[in-house]
């Protein structure tokens, strides 16, 4: 697979995240998550697939600029990005690890960092 060809699918998942469909639907989470995944949260709390999952995720109105990735191996990539919250006003930095899982891209790892 080329590596643009990547990055549209990394983008659309990232997108996907930021929506309401995806962050109040545990069977959509369970899917995008890795079973292993893990945040560092912009407030500077640790999330686990199980804490997503069950509890969910904010709900925000977000957009997202800036956004690449960089290969690290075959089967996994980082993604870099930013995010503009609108509901808190706030702007962050936002890195992710997709790991390639069979043919789907999961999310291992996320962090958010709080930028101006």
């Amino acid at each position: 697979m080329r590596i643009d060809e990547i990055k549209t699918q990394i983008f659309q998942l990232e997108m996907k995240l930021l929506t309401p469909q995806v962050r109040e639907n545990s069977l959509k989470l369970n899917s995008i998550l890795a079973a292993d995944f893990f945040e560092f949260g912009s407030s500077g709390a640790i999330w686990s697939k199980k804490d997503a999952i069950e509890g969910g995720l904010s709900l925000r109105e977000m957009t997202l600029s800036d956004f690449d990735i960089h290969p690290l191996t075959e089967n996994v990539v980082l993604a870099t990005y930013r995010v503009y919250d609108k509901t808190r006003n706030q702007k962050t930095l936002r890195s992710s690890i997709w790991r390639k899982n069979g043919d789907q891209w999961q999310l291992f790892f996320h962090q958010g960092t709080l930028a101006n």
